[in-house]
Parts: structure tokens; sequence; C-alpha cells
């Protein structure tokens, strides 16, 4: 019982150390490419941010969380860990093939009638071209979270931005002699070369012993059933929510535009809400992703063997660590939050909606962790439910809100009522299902 629980703070400890170090690493990040390509080329990259969110979410098909919880359940040795990650690859590559098709024969629409921005149209296909990387990449995170080593996520997380900060300090300035447009699509594109190193380092961590067999490079139907049983209910929730985030920009721009805002507004103030608010809200997200990225394979293996004692422990111990984590950033970003965001991005735009928003988001970094709990636990499907309704209420009540002329306060206004809903809902199903 000791050696587990120190399995356990061990895992979540070097999560939330890298995770720091990856965040920090991810400020420094985005001050650099902020500065480089200014206003507009973040207004650019942000129009087209909820679509790469959505076909990110697509592209994985959360096949990762379903490897973590196959060889947490199992304790699968390399014979059963093999045909799991060749059946994961034949998945996710055959579902980026049809998303890089279709994304090139929707982009132009996307970005000219829903987005009415048509310059993203270049920045919407780079998108789509990065997705087999970043999908493979995932794979692997899958695995060895199930394995319960995090020192490979940690370290190709670390290697990965190290590599994005020096690709983007030395070749974005050079795109951006040529213009803004040309820089945003070449940040995107860099994104390539930065998960193909975290895959290499992935690599060096595979067990130099490890089985391959000819039968097991093909995709295996009983362990893609297993897959699928366990991802497809996962990512519906995600999707769901990333079909939400997709439709924002495209209710708030086009609504806004109806009542009178000019486009120029309506891209600038989008970008300060993304970019700088929202950039800044999130940085304690690191350790929420920490805490319910390690407490999955907890769960799922002490509910397997009907440990409902340790089951409750653990999300006890994960609610805490968010309770805690996000009340005090909460508070912190919102008494500090002009002083931040000057010395973050050289500006105090965005500090309005922080204003609103901090004092909510302690409920916002609880959510992962409930929503992984209830996953842990096989009941996807109320937070995919969850997810769909409040997904519609934020969209209806962006859209009622955006006629009230109010500006990109609907979008804040929407926000905090999906917080609310979501995270309130999902902690009284996770209630009904421990008890």
């Amino acid at each position: 019982m000791q050696r587990e629980k120190n399995i356990f703070l061990k895992s979540t400890l070097i999560l939330i150390i890298s995770g720091f170090l990856t965040k920090i690493l991810g400020f420094i990040i985005r001050i650099i490419y902020t500065r480089i390509i200014g206003e507009e080329g973040v207004a650019l990259y942000s129009i087209a941010t909820p679509t790469y969110s959505l076909l990110l979410t697509i592209s994985s098909l959360a096949i990762p969380t379903a490897i973590s919880k196959l060889i947490a359940e199992y304790h699968s040795e390399s014979k059963r860990s093999m045909p799991l990650l060749t059946s994961s690859a034949a998945i996710i590559l055959s579902i980026n093939f049809v998303l890089i098709i279709i994304m090139l024969a929707t982009s132009k629409f996307i970005a000219n009638s829903l987005l009415q921005e048509p310059r993203s149209y270049p920045i919407l296909i780079a998108m789509a071209l990065t997705l087999p990387f970043v999908s493979i990449s995932s794979i692997f995170k899958g695995y060895f979270y199930g394995k319960q080593n995090m020192v490979p996520h940690a370290t190709s997380n670390i290697i990965e931005q190290i590599v994005r900060l020096i690709i983007i300090n030395t070749v974005l300035p050079i795109l951006m002699r040529h213009n803004v447009l040309i820089a945003v699509v070449g940040l995107v594109l860099l994104t390539i070369i930065s998960e193909v190193s975290s895959i290499i380092v992935f690599f060096f961590f595979l067990p130099k012993k490890i089985i391959i067999k000819k039968r097991d490079l093909k995709p295996n139907f009983k362990t893609t059933k297993s897959i699928l049983d366990i991802s497809l209910p996962t990512v519906s929730s995600r999707i769901i929510g990333n079909i939400g985030y997709f439709f924002e920009p495209i209710i708030l721009t086009n609504l806004l535009l109806y009542t009178g805002y000019s486009n120029a507004y309506i891209l600038r103030e989008y970008g300060i809400y993304n970019a700088y608010s929202l950039s800044l809200l999130t940085m304690p997200s690191f350790f929420i992703a920490a805490i319910s990225m390690s407490i999955v394979p907890e769960i799922s293996k002490y509910y397997v063997k009907r440990n409902m004692k340790m089951v409750k422990r653990r999300i006890k111990q994960g609610f805490l660590f968010a309770l805690f984590i996000g009340f005090f950033f909460s508070i912190g970003i919102y008494i500090f939050r002009d002083n931040l965001l000057f010395t973050l991005y050289h500006t105090t735009a965005g500090s309005n909606y922080i204003k609103i928003l901090a004092p909510i988001f302690v409920l916002f970094y609880l959510e992962g962790v409930v929503i992984s709990a209830l996953q842990a636990l096989n009941c996807a499907k109320i937070t995919m439910n969850i997810s769909l309704i409040g997904v519609a209420i934020k969209l209806l009540v962006l859209a009622i809100f955006s006629l009230c002329h109010i500006g990109i306060y609907s979008l804040v206004i929407s926000e905090i009522i999906n917080i609310f809903f979501v995270v309130f809902t999902n902690l009284y199903f996770l209630k009904k299902v421990l008890t």
C-alpha cells in the first residue's frame, strides 16, 4: 500500500515539476512570439485556434487515455503493449489522413464564410499538416502514463519546448521580415520540428528488451475494439467541447458584425481575450493536468479491484490539490493582473476580462479532476452528455448576449455560465456514482 502511494505521489510530483518547467518555457515562447508577430499576428493566430483545437481532439481520438487505462488495468507487459501501440497508431494515422484531406477541401470556406477572415486560410492548412506528428507523440504519452512512468513525458515535454524556443527565436524574426501572415504560418509549421524531437525522446525510453513479433505490427481487431470502447465515449465529450469552441468565434464574429461592431475591433479584442486574458488565467493548468493524468491510472486500477476506499481517497486527494492550487492562483492573478500582463506581454490589455473571470476560475481548475475521475470510473458517457448540454447553453448565451451590444463581454458571461454548469453537474454525478 505504501509503495503504491509513493508511486502515485512520485508520478504527480514529476508531472507537476515538469509541467512547471514546461509552462515557464511556454510562457517565454509566448512572450517571444507575441512580441515578434504583434497584435495583428496574435489575432490571426487566435481566430484559427478554435478550429485547430477541434482538429487536435479528433485526430488523437482520446486514444492516449484509452492506452493509459488499459495498461493500468491489465498491467500489460511488452507482449500486450506492442499490439496496443500498433493498433493505436493505425487508427490515429488513418483519422489524420482523412482530416488533412477534409481541411484541404474546406479551409477556404471556413476562412472566408465562417471566420470572416480570408487570411486564416493558409494558417488552417498549416495546422492540419501538424496533426500526425502531434498524434503520434500522444500515443507514447498514453503508454508511459499507463506504466506510471512519468519521466519520459517530463523529459520529452521539456526537450520539445526547448527546441520550439530555439527555432522560434531564430526563424520567426526572419519570416516576419516578409509579412505577418507568413510569420504566423511559420509559427504553426515549426510545431512539426518540436513534435519530432519529442517522439525521438520517447523512443529512447521504450523498453530495451521489448519483444516485437511480426503479428504485433498488424492492427489487432480485439485490441482495436478495446481501445475504441474507451476512447470513443471519452473523446465525444472533448469533441463536443471543441465543437463549441469552434463555433465560438463564428457566432461571435457574425453577430457582433450584425450589431455594428467593426471586424478590426472583433479580431483585436478576441485576440486579446484568448492570447492575454485566458492565457494568464490558465497558467496553473499544468498543475491540474498533472493531477488529472496521475489519478486516471490510479483510480482505474483500484476500481477494477473494487477497492472503493482507495478510489475515494485518490479522488479526495485530487480535489484538495486542485482547490488549493486554484484558489491560490486565482487570488494572485486577480490582485497582480496588470503587473503580470505588463511583465509578460508588455501590455495591460485584457485586464478587464481577468477581473471578472479570475474568481470563477477556482471552479475551472477543479473541472479537469472531476472529469478525469468520472472517466476512470467508466462514466465517460455522463461527462459527454454534460459537455453537450454545457456547450449548447454556452453558445445560446453567447448568441443572446452578442445581440445586447456588450462586445466581448458576451463571451465572458457565456464562459462563466458554462463553468458553473459543467463543474457542478459533474460533481453531482460523481457523488452519485460513489454512493
